[in-house]
Protein backbone atom coordinates (compact mmCIF):
# COMPACT_ATOMS: atom_id res chain seq x y z
CA UNK A 1 0.00 0.00 0.00
CA UNK A 2 1.48 3.34 -1.06
CA UNK A 3 0.09 6.81 -0.41
CA UNK A 4 1.01 9.91 -2.42
CA UNK A 5 0.12 13.53 -1.69
CA UNK A 6 -1.09 15.46 -4.74
CA UNK A 7 -1.87 18.89 -3.32
CA UNK A 8 -1.12 21.35 -0.56
CA UNK A 9 -1.77 20.07 2.99
CA UNK A 10 -4.89 22.23 3.42
CA UNK A 11 -7.07 23.84 0.80
CA UNK A 12 -10.26 25.88 0.86
CA UNK A 13 -13.42 25.44 -1.16
CA UNK A 14 -15.58 28.52 -1.65
CA UNK A 15 -19.22 28.21 -0.65
CA UNK A 16 -20.89 30.87 -2.83
CA UNK A 17 -24.30 30.67 -1.20
CA UNK A 18 -23.02 31.22 2.33
CA UNK A 19 -20.02 33.34 1.29
CA UNK A 20 -17.67 31.28 3.42
CA UNK A 21 -14.54 29.23 2.87
CA UNK A 22 -14.66 25.61 4.00
CA UNK A 23 -11.43 23.96 5.03
CA UNK A 24 -10.72 20.59 3.43
CA UNK A 25 -7.82 18.17 3.64
CA UNK A 26 -5.40 17.39 0.84
CA UNK A 27 -6.16 15.07 -2.04
CA UNK A 28 -4.11 11.89 -1.80
CA UNK A 29 -3.73 8.77 -3.92
CA UNK A 30 -3.53 5.22 -2.69
CA UNK A 31 -2.48 2.08 -4.56
CA UNK A 32 -4.38 -0.80 -3.00
CA UNK A 33 -4.18 -4.32 -4.42
CA UNK A 34 -3.56 -2.93 -7.89
CA UNK A 35 -6.39 -0.39 -7.74
CA UNK A 36 -5.51 3.31 -7.63
CA UNK A 37 -7.78 5.58 -5.61
CA UNK A 38 -7.71 9.32 -5.01
CA UNK A 39 -9.42 10.57 -1.86
CA UNK A 40 -9.86 13.50 0.47
CA UNK A 41 -10.88 13.53 4.12
CA UNK A 42 -12.98 16.39 5.54
CA UNK A 43 -11.25 18.44 8.22
CA UNK A 44 -12.70 18.39 11.72
CA UNK A 45 -15.33 15.71 11.07
CA UNK A 46 -14.97 12.82 13.49
CA UNK A 47 -17.16 10.32 11.66
CA UNK A 48 -17.77 11.36 8.03
CA UNK A 49 -19.98 9.63 5.54
CA UNK A 50 -18.82 8.64 2.07
CA UNK A 51 -19.11 10.37 -1.30
CA UNK A 52 -18.10 7.99 -4.12
CA UNK A 53 -17.11 9.42 -7.52
CA UNK A 54 -17.19 7.14 -10.58
CA UNK A 55 -15.51 8.44 -13.74
CA UNK A 56 -16.55 7.80 -17.32
CA UNK A 57 -15.01 5.75 -20.12
CA UNK A 58 -11.37 6.78 -20.77
CA UNK A 59 -11.29 8.72 -17.48
CA UNK A 60 -9.27 7.98 -14.36
CA UNK A 61 -9.19 8.67 -10.63
CA UNK A 62 -8.54 12.39 -11.26
CA UNK A 63 -11.38 13.06 -13.69
CA UNK A 64 -14.25 13.65 -11.27
CA UNK A 65 -12.67 16.13 -8.90
CA UNK A 66 -13.90 19.00 -11.07
CA UNK A 67 -17.38 18.35 -9.66
CA UNK A 68 -16.36 18.58 -6.01
CA UNK A 69 -15.60 22.27 -5.50
CA UNK A 70 -19.15 23.11 -4.44
CA UNK A 71 -20.32 19.69 -3.28
CA UNK A 72 -20.99 18.66 0.35
CA UNK A 73 -17.60 18.63 2.03
CA UNK A 74 -18.38 16.94 5.34
CA UNK A 75 -17.78 13.56 3.71
CA UNK A 76 -14.84 11.43 2.76
CA UNK A 77 -14.61 11.82 -1.02
CA UNK A 78 -13.32 8.72 -2.79
CA UNK A 79 -12.55 8.48 -6.52
CA UNK A 80 -11.24 5.11 -7.75
CA UNK A 81 -9.72 4.35 -11.15
CA UNK A 82 -11.54 1.99 -13.52
CA UNK A 83 -10.44 -1.63 -13.57
CA UNK A 84 -9.43 -1.96 -17.22
CA UNK A 85 -7.31 0.12 -19.62
CA UNK A 86 -9.50 1.76 -22.25
CA UNK A 87 -8.48 1.80 -25.92
CA UNK A 88 -6.16 4.72 -26.54
CA UNK A 89 -5.98 6.19 -23.07
CA UNK A 90 -7.65 6.21 -19.69
CA UNK A 91 -9.65 3.45 -18.04
CA UNK A 92 -12.97 1.64 -18.20
CA UNK A 93 -15.25 -0.08 -15.69
CA UNK A 94 -15.97 -2.95 -18.10
CA UNK A 95 -13.76 -5.08 -20.31
CA UNK A 96 -13.46 -4.08 -23.95
CA UNK A 97 -15.65 -6.34 -26.04
CA UNK A 98 -18.59 -6.15 -28.37
CA UNK A 99 -19.98 -2.75 -29.17
CA UNK A 100 -23.20 -1.73 -27.51
CA UNK A 101 -24.33 -0.70 -24.08
CA UNK A 102 -22.83 -2.78 -21.24
CA UNK A 103 -25.15 -4.98 -19.21
CA UNK A 104 -25.64 -5.30 -15.47
CA UNK A 105 -23.47 -8.43 -15.60
CA UNK A 106 -20.69 -6.52 -17.36
CA UNK A 107 -20.47 -4.23 -14.33
CA UNK A 108 -20.51 -6.96 -11.67
CA UNK A 109 -16.67 -7.29 -11.47
CA UNK A 110 -16.37 -3.55 -10.86
CA UNK A 111 -19.14 -3.64 -8.27
CA UNK A 112 -17.43 -6.49 -6.46
CA UNK A 113 -14.14 -4.65 -6.49
CA UNK A 114 -15.71 -1.48 -5.10
CA UNK A 115 -17.45 -3.39 -2.31
CA UNK A 116 -14.19 -5.11 -1.38
CA UNK A 117 -12.29 -1.82 -1.48
CA UNK A 118 -14.74 -0.06 0.80
CA UNK A 119 -14.70 -2.89 3.31
CA UNK A 120 -11.03 -2.16 3.97
CA UNK A 121 -9.21 0.43 6.06
CA UNK A 122 -8.88 3.39 6.04
CA UNK A 123 -12.45 4.07 4.89
CA UNK A 124 -14.33 1.10 6.29
CA UNK A 125 -16.08 3.14 8.98
CA UNK A 126 -17.15 5.88 6.55
CA UNK A 127 -18.59 3.22 4.22
CA UNK A 128 -20.76 1.64 6.90
CA UNK A 129 -23.48 4.23 6.30
CA UNK A 130 -25.28 4.59 2.94
CA UNK A 131 -23.12 6.26 0.31
CA UNK A 132 -23.69 9.24 -1.92
CA UNK A 133 -22.67 8.07 -5.41
CA UNK A 134 -21.98 10.37 -8.37
CA UNK A 135 -21.20 8.84 -11.75
CA UNK A 136 -20.45 10.38 -15.14
CA UNK A 137 -21.23 8.60 -18.44
CA UNK A 138 -20.09 4.98 -18.01
CA UNK A 139 -19.60 5.78 -14.32
CA UNK A 140 -23.28 6.73 -14.12
CA UNK A 141 -24.20 3.33 -15.57
CA UNK A 142 -22.00 1.69 -12.93
CA UNK A 143 -23.71 3.80 -10.26
CA UNK A 144 -27.14 2.63 -11.47
CA UNK A 145 -25.98 -0.99 -11.49
CA UNK A 146 -24.54 -0.64 -8.00
CA UNK A 147 -27.77 0.85 -6.64
CA UNK A 148 -30.00 -1.78 -8.28
CA UNK A 149 -27.91 -4.74 -7.11
CA UNK A 150 -26.94 -3.40 -3.65
CA UNK A 151 -29.62 -0.83 -2.78
CA UNK A 152 -28.82 -0.91 0.92
CA UNK A 153 -25.42 0.62 0.16
CA UNK A 154 -26.68 3.76 -1.58
CA UNK A 155 -28.30 6.72 0.16
CA UNK A 156 -28.38 9.16 -2.77
CA UNK A 157 -27.50 8.77 -6.44
CA UNK A 158 -26.44 11.19 -9.18
CA UNK A 159 -26.15 10.11 -12.82
CA UNK A 160 -24.54 12.59 -15.22
CA UNK A 161 -24.63 12.04 -19.01
CA UNK A 162 -25.17 8.35 -18.39
CA UNK A 163 -27.18 5.36 -19.51
CA UNK A 164 -28.97 2.45 -17.92
CA UNK A 165 -27.16 -0.91 -18.24
CA UNK A 166 -28.88 -3.60 -20.27
CA UNK A 167 -30.91 -5.93 -18.08
CA UNK A 168 -31.72 -3.29 -15.48
CA UNK A 169 -35.44 -3.58 -16.24
CA UNK A 170 -35.42 -7.08 -14.79
CA UNK A 171 -34.39 -5.77 -11.36
CA UNK A 172 -37.15 -3.23 -10.73
CA UNK A 173 -40.09 -5.52 -9.93
CA UNK A 174 -39.67 -5.44 -6.15
CA UNK A 175 -38.95 -1.69 -6.10
CA UNK A 176 -35.41 -2.04 -4.71
CA UNK A 177 -34.86 1.73 -4.81
CA UNK A 178 -38.00 2.63 -2.87
CA UNK A 179 -37.62 6.24 -1.73
CA UNK A 180 -34.03 6.63 -2.98
CA UNK A 181 -33.30 10.22 -4.05
CA UNK A 182 -31.84 10.25 -7.59
CA UNK A 183 -30.68 13.17 -9.74
CA UNK A 184 -30.19 12.66 -13.49
CA UNK A 185 -28.68 15.30 -15.76
CA UNK A 186 -28.19 15.06 -19.51
CA UNK A 187 -27.53 17.15 -22.61
CA UNK A 188 -30.07 17.29 -25.42
CA UNK A 189 -27.19 17.48 -27.93
CA UNK A 190 -25.17 14.61 -26.43
CA UNK A 191 -23.80 12.62 -29.38
CA UNK A 192 -22.03 9.98 -27.26
CA UNK A 193 -24.99 9.01 -25.10
CA UNK A 194 -28.27 10.14 -26.62
CA UNK A 195 -30.71 11.90 -24.33
CA UNK A 196 -33.24 9.10 -24.74
CA UNK A 197 -30.90 6.90 -22.72
CA UNK A 198 -31.25 9.29 -19.76
CA UNK A 199 -35.03 9.47 -20.21
CA UNK A 200 -35.14 5.68 -20.15
CA UNK A 201 -33.08 5.66 -16.95
CA UNK A 202 -35.50 8.16 -15.42
CA UNK A 203 -38.49 5.94 -16.22
CA UNK A 204 -36.93 2.65 -15.11
CA UNK A 205 -35.46 4.00 -11.88
CA UNK A 206 -38.83 5.53 -11.02
CA UNK A 207 -40.42 2.12 -11.56
CA UNK A 208 -37.82 0.76 -9.14
CA UNK A 209 -39.17 3.19 -6.53
CA UNK A 210 -36.61 5.99 -6.81
CA UNK A 211 -37.62 9.63 -6.37
CA UNK A 212 -36.04 11.05 -9.52
CA UNK A 213 -35.17 14.66 -10.24
CA UNK A 214 -34.44 15.09 -13.95
CA UNK A 215 -32.53 17.95 -15.62
CA UNK A 216 -32.05 18.15 -19.40
CA UNK A 217 -30.38 21.13 -21.05
CA UNK A 218 -29.23 22.14 -24.53
CA UNK A 219 -25.60 20.96 -24.22
CA UNK A 220 -23.50 18.02 -25.37
CA UNK A 221 -21.78 15.30 -23.34
CA UNK A 222 -21.25 17.42 -20.25
CA UNK A 223 -23.00 18.97 -17.27
CA UNK A 224 -24.68 22.31 -17.94
CA UNK A 225 -24.52 25.20 -15.49
CA UNK A 226 -28.23 24.92 -14.77
CA UNK A 227 -27.98 21.20 -14.08
CA UNK A 228 -24.88 21.78 -11.93
CA UNK A 229 -26.94 24.14 -9.78
CA UNK A 230 -29.72 21.57 -9.73
CA UNK A 231 -27.27 18.92 -8.56
CA UNK A 232 -26.07 21.21 -5.77
CA UNK A 233 -29.63 21.82 -4.61
CA UNK A 234 -30.42 18.11 -4.82
CA UNK A 235 -27.40 17.11 -2.75
CA UNK A 236 -28.04 19.84 -0.19
CA UNK A 237 -31.45 18.30 0.45
CA UNK A 238 -30.48 14.65 0.10
CA UNK A 239 -27.39 14.37 2.31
Amino acid sequence: MQIRNNSQPVCHSYDEENETKVETSQIQTLDMDGLRVSFRWPVGVASPGLLLLLHGWTGDERSMWIFTERLPLKRLILSPRGLYPAPGSGYSWTMAGERGWPSIDDFRPAIGRLLALLAEAPWQQAAERPWVVIGFSQGAALAYALALTHPQRVGALVGLSGFLPRGAEGLVGRRPLDGLPVFIAHGKRDELVEAEQARLAQRILALAGAEVVYCEEDVGHKLSRACFRGMEEFLAGAV
